[in-house]
């Protein structure tokens, strides 16, 4: 018997999504929190995003950083964003596209930035992520880096530190690594 309702139960569900014309599934508890951050997001005029994918897939997106003052002026930086389905208790994890010359973010893509790491909570949001991104541009650290050989040139040399980020934006080569032209 309470198999029966069940049954009747699913076939009510398809009915009425039949309706509508198309099958729609349930929103994960991640997909309606990334939703709400994604429609308050508060970004300054120099970051953007969009959905490669499409509009309904929001748990796969890109942001663009384009700092308006430190080293990094004037240069355009796009990173993606995986977000889990157990977000917000589980960080997004995100990923530089563009090759570049810093001591937080290594040739890979990969980004040393404590909120992605040890020291998410389930109450900080995508906001926040970009903010954070933002703020290794304008003040990159050398005391926690990913790229060693950048941050141990930004502790001693700043001048040669600011000519190699210079000459990595333009596309060109610093040691033995080409970087992206992003300016």
């Amino acid at each position: 018997m309470i198999r029966l309702f069940k049954v009747k139960e699913k076939q009510r569900e398809t009915a009425e999504n039949a309706k509508d014309g198309a099958v729609r599934r349930k929103q994960t508890a991640g997909e309606l929190r990334l939703h709400k951050d994604i429609s308050e997001l508060n970004l300054p005029q120099s970051c953007g995003i969009t959905f490669p994918n499409g509009k309904d897939d929001l748990m796969n997106f890109e942001v663009s950083i384009r700092p308006d003052e430190g080293y990094y002026h004037g240069g355009t930086f796009l990173f993606s964003f995986k977000v889990s389905p157990i977000y917000p208790h589980e960080a997004p994890k995100v990923k530089c596209k563009t090759t570049i010359y810093h001591p937080n973010i290594d040739l890979e893509g990969n980004v040393c930035l404590n909120i992605l790491r040890e020291d998410w909570k389930p109450v900080l949001n995508i906001n926040t992520v970009i903010y954070g991104l933002y703020h290794l541009f304008t003040e990159p650290n050398y005391e926690d880096p990913l790229n060693h050989d950048a941050a141990q040139v930004l502790r001693d040399d700043p001048k040669l530190f600011e000519s190699n980020v210079r000459w990595a934006m333009k596309g060109c080569r610093i040691g033995d690594t080409f970087y992206s032209q992003c300016i």
